[in-house]
């Protein structure tokens, strides 16, 4: 097994091979605003110093979200293409879950990223890190009830220190705990963990319309 792995749903971009036992080499750079040109350097990065060639990969490992639309379709886009390419399975991870899983928690927690707009992308978990419910955007204080005294993982605790004033780190996931989750699945026959079960692409978790909208009305330019 030779997993590559990859998120761009927070402002990290991150890049990650797994060889089924351990992480063999990552690679990670936080800016928001260069998924697209930072993805794919990455990539090289981590197949260089693992040695391995991108036709060694037996699988994908993708972050679905939630995520802003334009960061998130990057690494969506690239590993499905990969994936076709290589004719291999794409394997998508909710990018929340991944950071819950190096948590490092024992006790009933939240897991909550940056969602832009004064909201967050956020999601429960009970003590032994299993997701409790679907992952939501809201503005911190709506759910301020919802989180008190919870531990909080991840960028958007420590943004909203009100709602959420036990934040713990990691700030941003990593493609290697993704890479490390999908592995551990795929090894105890949980394919149903997966988002996309027969190998189709899986589903981005957007939560949201993008920031980009199409203009309801178009200027009409005559002639002179």
């Amino acid at each position: 097994m030779l997993l590559l792995a990859v998120d761009t749903a927070t402002p990290a971009v991150t890049a990650a091979l797994h060889d089924g036992s351990s992480v063999v080499a990552e690679s990670s750079r936080v800016d928001a605003r260069r998924h697209g040109e930072l993805l794919l350097p990455a990539v090289d990065r981590v197949l260089a110093e693992a040695g391995a060639k991108l036709d060694a990969v037996t699988g994908l490992v993708v972050g679905v979200g939630p995520g802003p639309y334009t960061g998130l379709r990057v690494g969506l886009v690239t590993a499905t293409t990969f994936g076709s390419a290589l004719g291999v399975p794409v394997y998508g991870v909710c990018t929340l879950d991944g950071l819950a899983y190096v948590s490092g928690l024992d006790e009933p927690f939240v897991v909550a990223t940056d969602a832009r707009r004064k909201e967050v992308y956020w999601a429960r978990y009970d003590s032994s890190g299993k997701r409790v419910g679907e992952p939501a955007v809201d503005r911190p204080a709506d759910i301020a009830e919802q989180v008190a005294g919870l531990p909080t993982v991840g960028a958007g605790a420590l943004l909203y220190p009100d709602t959420f004033p036990d934040a713990r780190g990691p700030e941003h996931v990593s493609a290697g705990a993704l890479a490390a989750l999908a592995a551990e699945k795929l090894a105890a026959g949980e394919n149903e963990f997966f988002q996309n079960q027969g190998g189709l692409p899986p589903k981005p978790l957007y939560l949201r319309r993008p920031d980009a909208q199409v203009p309801k009305n178009y200027k009409v330019v005559t002639p002179k």
